[in-house]
């Protein structure tokens, strides 16, 4: 017997008793391990779902933007192209939406915030599911692409709570996540990837999403939303949102500026949500009743509208605004000072037509249009991409009356962590001001739709 093989004697000694070793473990605690599996397994579940909203908020990203950029570039070759494309696109797709996709009308954060309500029994229509998610995507590109001012973040929300929810059924229950919870980890996981900037969804998920649920977030939801904003930065750079802006104002001089920007936006942000409110609740006239009676007819009237408020203003009222507000951020061009009300018009007639679209991105280039209105008045103040910043989070914060989640989507995307303190003062004045104006949007629309469900109702 050579030393070499009493070696290997001992080593196989030794690892068949360390194998006889783990089996009576396994054994011994074969039911303990198999729910530390299951365990394990609905987390990667969990967590591969947020890379699924991630990978579906870039694709609608992509989807919306070309879509925006080829109507745009017809319209341009053929400038009476939007009279005939924006009234019967509109008409198509308000069809297919009641046809096919009951419930992906309108933004999608109030049908979220509605769903996560949703009584344990009775009668109930979906306001979450794979097919309102695939028809919110579909619909929301190609109402973006007839010319309408809709954006794209809003129904993320929704998309992103769909394929959260429908993912709960594959989660065992010892992982103890609720479905308000897969609720809110998916909304919030739509808005970090929509913006590329997962700060602002989690901040989203606490201040709009959870107020009837714990405000405490796991480490398990922070890490489905950071997984989806991760993938959005994969696919579409490390850039912000809106890239990188300069925003300077001595301290001093500031203050005024920060004054007059929040209560101009705080009011304007007040009557854009009271507006949009009025449209859903309470609208009441000879137009109102036409179009109860006549939806399609009536899509038509406002896609003939934004088609003569397209051509008038030049085209820059169509989609969600993007490229216009970047431009006003780099300096790189001045828009007319008609162009935040145009947008704000814009908006709010596309809102009226019920089709799926969001106001996030809207709304925060009317903002930027207001700011570019101030800059005359607030000359020497403050520079004018801090006037801009600064009505961009004030009129989000108003529209949304959310003023936390609002000053973080703005500081995220546009890289204003030196003007914190102006963007929360900005922000918090604006939603006091809003306030007194209208009732908050979003909550207000999700009791409406709640009460919508029941069949008390519906008589």
């Amino acid at each position: 017997m050579t030393p070499d093989s009493g070696w290997l004697a001992i080593l196989r000694q030794r690892l068949e008793s360390r194998l006889r070793q783990a089996q009576v473990y396994v054994r011994a605690n074969q039911y303990h391990l198999l729910a530390r599996l299951r365990i394990w397994g609905g987390r990667l579940v969990f967590w591969g779902c947020g890379i699924v909203v991630g990978l579906a908020a870039v694709l609608f990203a992509l989807l919306s933007d070309g879509a925006a950029e080829r109507f745009a570039h017809a319209a341009a070759l053929y400038p009476w192209m939007p009279f005939i494309v924006t009234p019967l696109a509109g008409a198509a797709l308000l069809w297919a939406t009641r046809t096919w996709f009951p419930g992906a009308q309108g933004s999608g954060i109030p049908q979220v915030i509605a769903e996560m309500k949703r009584p344990p029994s009775g009668p109930w229509r979906p306001l979450v599911s794979l097919r309102i998610a695939f028809g919110k995507i579909m619909l929301g590109v190609a109402a973006v692409g007839a010319g309408f001012s809709f954006g794209r973040e809003g129904p993320t929300v929704q998309v992103g709570a769909s394929l959260m929810a429908a993912a709960g059924r594959f989660m065992p229950a010892t992982l103890r996540i609720h479905r308000q919870h897969l609720l809110v980890a998916g909304g919030a996981a739509g808005i970090a990837a929509a913006f590329n900037a997962p700060l602002a969804g989690i901040v989203f998920a606490i201040e709009e999403l959870s107020r009837s649920v714990e405000s405490r977030m796991s480490g398990v939801v922070i890490t489905a939303i950071v997984l989806a904003g991760v993938i959005a930065q994969y696919f579409l750079g490390n850039d912000n949102y809106f890239g990188r802006v300069v925003v300077f104002g001595e301290s001093s001089e500031l203050m005024y500026t920060i004054l007059v920007c929040a209560v101009v936006t705080g009011f304007a942000g007040g009557l854009f949500a009271r507006m949009l409110l009025i449209s859903v609740i309470g609208w009441h006239g000879r137009l109102a009743r036409f179009r109860g009676a006549h939806p399609y007819w009536f899509v038509v009237f406002c896609g003939l509208l934004l088609a003569s408020l397209g051509w008038v203003t030049g085209g820059v009222i169509w989609g969600s605004g993007f490229a216009e507000t970047k431009s006003l951020l780099s300096g790189q061009a001045d828009l007319p000072w008609y162009y935040g009300p145009a947008k704000f018009v814009a908006t709010v007639v596309s809102y009226l037509t019920g089709l799926p679209g969001g106001i996030f991105a809207p709304s925060l280039s009317i903002g930027a249009g207001i700011g570019q209105d101030l800059v005359p008045l607030l000359a020497g103040q403050a520079f004018p991409t801090t006037i801009v910043v600064l009505c961009m989070v004030g009129f989000l914060a108003a529209a949304t009356q959310a003023p936390i989640t609002a000053f973080i989507i703005v500081m995220e995307m546009v890289d204003g962590y030196s003007l914190v303190i102006g963007l929360m003062a900005t922000a918090l004045i604006a939603s006091a001001v809003s306030r007194m104006v209208s009732k908050p949007l979003y909550a207000t629309l999700a009791e409406h739709m709640i009460r919508q469900q029941s069949p008390a109702d519906s008589k």
